[in-house]
């Protein structure tokens, strides 16, 4: 009875078997986990430079990369270095790649002109990301997959297609199991995409690409309150009790939904077919079960778990090429799915360890190597001026700030969620001061905030000082949707500061 209810808790997942979310060399002579890699997102207000992530990544070991766009400056940051990379074709780009010529030009600018002795070492091309997201309700399903093969056929024809992959990072989503038999041996693709799927399977094993799956134990807990914590983690706790199916038993949640494609796979004919993960992690703010600990924790199974070749039940003792997700913090993504978006990496977002891990797997746990280099603005916050005769408006000033800045870490259950009104005013108006580059203007909000040279950090809430700008290198918005972008936010801003 109590494996049944354990069962009927994990129902919610066994049904969606997914997550919505939203590997290297190593020396010293220590353990080699050439499955490990990692996702290098952008989407941040102040981004280091390319050079000092770079170099970052050599100074731990990682040997594997993966990209959400095809940038100048980040490829030739990676230039000569071996590291291998995953470029990507961003979602918007898809219905362009639907024709041959573009895809071909498309090759050439952003594949075919980094191939030379000394130049990117680049293995795969991601088509889109997350395309058939159930939650994009098709937007993207018919242009997918012949942007695929475009791709695909265009790298071929440039020489390139037995060394350089395209394929298509997938949310968990794509698969499920049916309600009468919740069990990953189950697996089924989801039914609006069942042929889709089944036909891009066909054509990745015909070119002999992997499959590409995006997995989040994390969103597990966070979709479900009755789900069993436990069974996000690998290490066997207290509250895991095993789901057996046809006698395997799933002691985690990265087992069962990796088998349950594996399954998903298998009934279209292919499942010896190469799964890579493009996307595991777990987040370290803006929820209550995204700690620096519960992090930590889910690291330390999943690097023993893959030094050590274990597979899954349904493929033991196998390589898995993993890329975790993510490498630093990005203060501007969306949070749509969830506060915690902004606080998957691995590294804060000036590259600075959150807490220790042993990236070999080998459990002997240390503070990665941080960011060298990196400049910061002055030691400038901008807080609460408790003086102010506005104090009336106080609420509408920090909803203002927190429209344009990001106040994630405030949420109920984050580092900064315990504090009082005025300190929820301080952090609010000191991130927006941060984002404004510390502009004297940004740290007035109608007489309610000044500047200090006093940290107003708590022994649980971090005051950020931000990147300097000529360091972070930060990229500003481009083309027509961008410009029409930073002119709505510059005079909404303009309009509140008049006001």
């Amino acid at each position: 009875m109590k494996r049944m209810a354990n069962l009927a808790a994990l129902r919610p997942w066994l049904l969606l078997v997914a997550a919505m979310a939203a590997a290297s060399s190593w020396s010293g002579g220590v353990a080699r986990v050439d499955a490990l890699g990692m996702n290098w997102g952008t989407q941040a207000t102040h981004q280091l430079p390319p050079k000092i992530v770079v170099q970052m990544l050599k100074d731990n070991g990682i040997k594997k990369v993966k990209l959400f766009d095809a940038d100048e400056s980040t490829l030739s940051a990676l230039a000569g270095t071996g590291i291998e990379v995953m470029v990507a074709i961003p979602n918007v780009l898809l219905d362009r790649m639907t024709d041959y010529d573009t895809a071909k030009e498309w090759v050439r600018r952003n594949v075919s002109r980094y191939n030379f002795d000394g130049g990117v070492t680049i293995k795969y091309v991601a088509v889109g990301n997350e395309p058939f997201l159930a939650a994009y309700n098709g937007t993207f399903d018919k242009v997918t997959f012949p942007a695929l093969q475009n791709i695909q056929n265009a790298l071929d024809e440039a020489g390139l297609g037995d060394t350089v992959k395209a394929t298509v990072p997938l949310n968990a989503d794509v698969y499920m199991s049916p309600t009468d038999n919740p069990v990953p041996s189950a697996g089924r693709w989801r039914p609006d995409i069942s042929d889709l799927m089944t036909q891009m399977v066909q054509f990745l094993s015909n070119h002999s690409a992997p499959f590409t799956v995006n997995i989040y134990p994390f969103i597990s807990l966070f979709l479900n309150d009755n789900f069993p914590v436990d069974f996000a983690f690998f290490d066997g706790g207290a509250g895991v009790t095993p789901v057996v199916d046809n006698g395997v038993s799933y002691t985690n949640v990265f087992d069962a939904n990796f088998d349950t494609l594996v399954a998903a796979l298998k009934a279209s004919g292919h499942g010896d077919l190469p799964v890579v993960v493009g996307e595991v992690g777990w987040p370290t703010d803006g929820d209550k079960h995204a700690t620096n600990a519960y992090a930590q924790r889910f690291y330390n199974g999943l690097l023993k778990r893959l030094a050590a070749n274990a597979g899954t039940p349904v493929r033991p003792n196998q390589y898995i090429e993993v890329y975790l997700f993510g490498l630093l913090d990005e203060d501007i993504k969306s949070v749509a799915p969830g506060n915690f978006e902004r606080h998957w990496g691995i590294l804060r977002y000036d590259g600075q360890p959150k807490y220790p891990m042993d990236l070999t797997g080998q459990g002997q746990n240390t503070m990665l190597v941080p960011a060298q280099g990196v400049e910061y603005m002055s030691r400038t916050w901008c807080v609460i001026n408790t003086e102010s005769p506005n104090m009336d408006k106080l609420a509408d000033n920090i909803n203002f700030a927190c429209t344009f800045a990001d106040c994630t870490a405030l949420g109920y259950g984050s580092t900064c969620g315990g504090m009082d009104s005025n300190g929820n005013a301080s952090y609010a108006f000191n991130a927006f001061f941060q984002m404004k580059d510390q502009a004297d203007l940004s740290c007035d909000f109608q007489g309610l905030a000044r500047p200090t040279q006093t940290d107003p950090s708590t022994n649980t809430c971090n005051f950020t000082i931000q990147i300097a700008t000529t360091s972070a290198g930060h990229r500003r918005l481009a083309g027509p949707v961008g410009i029409v972008a930073a002119a709505a936010v510059f005079l909404a801003q303009l309009m509140f500061l008049l006001h």
